[in-house]
């Protein structure tokens, strides 16, 4: 029996109230990438839907329960995805939303959560500094703050992703996911583990932001001073003790894969599956990149689960990744 804050039912549940355009989204097989990788190598593909992210599942029920119990205004801290899903769920409940975010962040999310009517507030900093940020405003205006991975929410929105998969044929062996605050990598690991217990649950973070899974390796929560990785959306210094409680639980293993195989991930998902994907995407095709034996001959689904990047900065990463 599995001891997280999640529960079956209720993921079952969310389906009835996420907006069906990010619900059941494709899963394929993509030959190209499991003849390079030497294994059956499947898609499930998050980044069809109004904000290109998985984030959506998650807002979609935060912004019910909130316009539900009558709350207007919502603030939240964001790489830029989750500020983009929750300003789209907002917008369509009447909720006033403010996104709290680094000016480093790539520009091409902060335009998109202004386009979606939110109010964006800036901060000098990395992610967690916006995080700061944001409970700092909650606090002084009396307002909710949605906290990802915190939220249950965002996590059992997440886990919608691991009803699709378990409900699927064929079968699979493996799911890799990626790994930043959490929310996907324990969402999709409880429903996994919880209706399909024989499948690898393996979570990838990058090597230059690597607290989570240094986090899960020692069983306690262990932060880093600073990040270094392109991969922006996975890009957290300060793991959440109750979501790391729940990772021990649902997660087979995790593991950290360096920058260039990020960027050749990225080549990869465009030159066999006509994918522009964000870095944080790639992170499970670097993984079979950098253990190829590991996953030989076994069939293996990796979640490609957002494409907010910056046009300039994407042709650098896949034109070197090129060149390598």
């Amino acid at each position: 029996m599995l001891k997280t804050r999640l529960d079956t039912g209720r993921i079952r549940a969310a389906r009835q109230v996420i907006d069906p355009v990010f619900l059941d989204t494709p899963l394929y097989g993509c030959e190209g990438l499991g003849a390079e990788l030497g294994c059956a190598v499947s898609i499930k593909l998050e980044t069809a839907n109004p904000v290109r992210s998985f984030k959506g599942r998650g807002t979609e029920l935060v912004a019910s329960l909130l316009a539900d119990n009558g709350s207007r205004d919502v603030v939240c801290a964001s790489a830029g995805n989750l500020g983009q899903a929750l300003a789209w769920s907002g917008r369509g409940r009447g909720l006033d939303v403010t996104v709290v975010a680094s000016r480093f962040a790539p520009v091409a999310k902060l335009d998109r959560i202004r386009a979606l009517g939110a109010r964006l507030e800036l901060v000098d900093g990395d992610f967690d500094l916006a995080r700061e940020r944001a409970e700092a405003i909650a606090q002084r205006d009396g307002i909710r703050l949605v906290e990802d991975s915190l939220d249950i929410e965002t996590c059992e929105g997440a886990a919608t992703i691991g009803l699709e998969l378990v409900d699927a044929a064929p079968s699979f062996d493996t799911v890799l996911i990626a790994l930043g605050g959490g929310a996907m990598a324990t969402g999709v690991g409880h429903v996994v583990k919880a209706l399909a217990p024989d499948v690898e649950v393996v979570c990838v973070q990058p090597l230059g932001a690597p607290a989570m899974t240094h986090s899960w390796r020692q069983r306690r929560v262990v932060t880093t001073d600073s990040t270094n990785t392109i991969a922006d959306g996975v890009a957290g210094r300060r793991p959440i003790s109750a979501v790391l409680d729940d990772l021990l639980q649902v997660a087979d293993d995790a593991v950290l894969v360096k920058e260039e195989s990020i960027t050749a991930g990225m080549r990869m998902l465009l030159e066999h599956a006509g994918l522009v994907v964000e870095p944080s995407a790639a992170l499970g095709v670097a993984a079979m990149l950098e253990d190829r034996e590991r996953f030989a001959g076994r069939r293996v689904v990796t979640i490609v689960c957002g494409s907010n990047v910056d046009v300039d900065a994407y042709h650098r990463w896949v034109g070197a990744a090129h060149a390598s």
